[in-house]
Parts: structure tokens; C-alpha cells; sequence
């Protein structure tokens, strides 16, 4: 197991708009690979509030632990853009994405096929996995933007929103209760 040891939080390293990658390289704190980290980041940080929302509902508690993995995979997948090495071995591996196409899987299993579009919402955790699936997709979008970045991170992110978009139908009595799109609706 990996030690992580923090001693400062406080810097001043970033106060000139640069920050430092896990190799030490300086870079911009706009350029693509910290926009990427920041959106991880920031879909983790979503993470963390659907877990609570989650772990507090009976009917949605024994899905804590997916969420909690999740997170673990996404702080992989962060060090994996953190240290643009492509020599060396990923955080995230192929297991990862093998687990979560499964868990993807049970969940579709118990929800009827889908006649519509969904909207999003419904329930607390509902609309929150589905805020989570938006969060997923813009991080998707952030990582294709890195250079050199291997196909797995995009991947794993692609079905990381599919795994929110059923666990949002879950939450939605497996599906019962979706609110279903209806075009047209005002012409």
C-alpha cells in the first residue's frame, strides 16, 4: 500500500497561475491536463455528496459501498493524469472497468426496458446521480483533451455516466417512477 504523507497544504507554489505536476514538471493551471484533474476532482467531490444521500436512504444504502469505490477509482485515475509517464504501469486498471460493466449490468437488470427519454430527477438521489452523470460526461470530454492519454481513463468515465444514468433510474423505484421525456409538449 502506498504512504501518502502531507505536511503543508499551504505553498504559494500556485500563486503565479502555474502548479506542479506529480513529476515535478510546472505547468499552467489552465492548460488541459489540470482542467481534466479539476473535473475529477470535482466529480469525486459530487461523489462524496451522493454517497451521504445514498448511505442515509433504506432502500439505496447497500449501493455505499459502489460509491466509495468509485471514489477510489477516481483518485486512480487522477494519478494517472497527474504523472504523464507512459511507461509507467496505470492506477486504474482494466479490472476497474470490468467491475463497473458489471455493476452497471445488475442494476439494468432489475429496471423495465426503457420507452423514452429520461428526464433527469425524481428522487433526492436520483437527481443526483444524474447531476453526478452530467459531472462524468464534462470530465470525459476535459481527459480526451490530454495528451499523451490512454484509452482507459475514457473509457472507465464513459461507463462511469452510464453507471449514474441507472443508478438514477434505481433511485427512481428501478425505473417505475422515471420521468419520462414528452415532446412537444407545448405546441
Amino acid at each position: 500500500m502506498m504512504t501518502i504523507r502531507i505536511d503543508r497544504v499551504v505553498t504559494r507554489g500556485g500563486d503565479g497561475g502555474q502548479t506542479s505536476l506529480g513529476d515535478g514538471t510546472r505547468v499552467s493551471k489552465c492548460c488541459p491536463r489540470i482542467e481534466a484533474m479539476g473535473t475529477v476532482d470535482e466529480l469525486n467531490a459530487h461523489l462524496g455528496l451522493l454517497h451521504h444521500y445514498i448511505v442515509h436512504d433504506p432502500k439505496m444504502a447497500e449501493l455505499g459501498g459502489d460509491i466509495s469505490r468509485l471514489q477510489s477509482c477516481l483518485f486512480d485515475l487522477g494519478a494517472d493524469l497527474c504523472i504523464p509517464d507512459p511507461e509507467r504501469p496505470p492506477s486504474l486498471t482494466e479490472h476497474a472497468l470490468i467491475w463497473l460493466e458489471g455493476r452497471i449490468e445488475a442494476l439494468r437488470d432489475q429496471q423495465p426496458a426503457l420507452q423514452s427519454f429520461i428526464l433527469p430527477g425524481g428522487s433526492l438521489v436520483a437527481s443526483h446521480a444524474h447531476l453526478v452523470r452530467t459531472v462524468a460526461r464534462r470530465a470525459e470530454r476535459r481527459v480526451s483533451a490530454v495528451d499523451p492519454m490512454p484509452a482507459l481513463p475514457l473509457r472507465f468515465l464513459n461507463r462511469l455516466s452510464d453507471y449514474f444514468f441507472v443508478l438514477g433510474r434505481h433511485a427512481n423505484d428501478r425505473g417505475n417512477a422515471d420521468i419520462c421525456w414528452r415532446p412537444g409538449q407545448w405546441r
